[in-house]
């Protein structure tokens, strides 16, 4: 490791940046070096600017994508180079609006009782079951299951902060039979190497393998789990304040996007059309 990817590394620790945050940003960083085989601190604004243009224009990467590049260079350069605040040019993002799709009851338990393996399935079912994210579910030790009082733990999640949600009766059985069979001494999904815990990438890998058997064709990747979480616990009654802690949202608004996706509230309304006095004609 170079010294300056450690400086940056360091004033990144020192903020209590997540680690996929970090992860990130110095991809971005890295990938500015490799355009310009240059070291990153030898580079100007001007050049900063054209490997942007580049990302927007010819490698056509997503406006969020380059989001998180300018949102990494401006760290870069104000905080581990000094050079001072960096104005970087981004495009208004258009403003699209789309609707999570949620899988039915009858497809989750497909996806589920197809995983490939007993851990792959338990991985699956506590994002479900517990509405996490998938950098959430996979940084989970042992110790954030209470079985006690039959909850789970979300250390530092979005925010740097804790919260609490539900451990379902199910899952606490499928967790115990988990642990009978692996034994994890740590983090309750290690990875290979057993001191460290499972990647973000895999566990999406796992998803999208297991949607595949599925033959599951809606919704993206793990984080659809989590969008099947709220809408169903809406479904089944439980009130928005409720439901916005167990997400962990800072505000309301974000948890009402599910009152959008329920069928119980969509399904009850009738449509005008029901009202007409039509007859039929064949």
């Amino acid at each position: 490791m170079t010294p300056l990817r450690q400086k940056m590394i360091d004033a990144m620790r020192l903020r209590h940046f997540s680690a996929s945050t970090q992860q990130s940003y110095v991809e971005a960083v890295a990938g500015l070096a490799r355009f310009y085989k240059q070291s990153p601190d030898r580079l100007d604004r001007e050049k900063i600017q054209t490997y942007l243009l580049h990302l927007i224009t010819e490698r056509q990467l997503s406006w969020s994508t380059c989001n998180v590049v300018i949102s990494a260079l401006r760290f870069f350069y104000t905080y581990v180079i000094k050079m001072g605040p960096m104005a970087l040019d981004l495009p208004p993002r258009k403003k699209v609006t789309q609707l999570p799709e949620i899988l039915s009851s009858q497809e989750l338990e497909r996806l589920f009782t197809v995983a490939a393996r007993p851990h792959q399935k338990v991985l699956l079912m506590t994002t479900y079951a517990a509405g996490l994210r998938v950098s959430e579910v996979v940084s989970l030790k042992l110790t954030d299951i209470d079985s006690q009082r039959m909850m789970i733990r979300v250390r530092q999640s979005k925010g740097n902060k804790d919260r609490y949600t539900v451990l379902s009766p199910r899952l606490l059985t499928e967790l115990r039979l988990y642990w009978r069979m692996y034994r994890p001494h740590d983090w309750l999904f290690p990875g290979r190497d057993g001191k460290t815990h499972l990647s973000t990438k895999t566990a999406q890998y796992i998803y999208y393998q297991a949607k595949k058997r599925a033959g599951i064709k809606k919704g993206r990747g793990i984080h659809t789990l989590r969008h099947c979480f709220a809408t169903h616990l809406l479904e089944a009654g439980v009130d928005l304040p409720t439901l916005q802690m167990l997400m962990g949202h800072k505000s309301v608004t974000n948890t009402m996007v599910y009152l959008q996706l329920t069928t119980k509230k969509l399904s009850s309304v009738e449509s005008p059309l029901d009202l007409l006095q039509i007859p039929t004609r064949l």
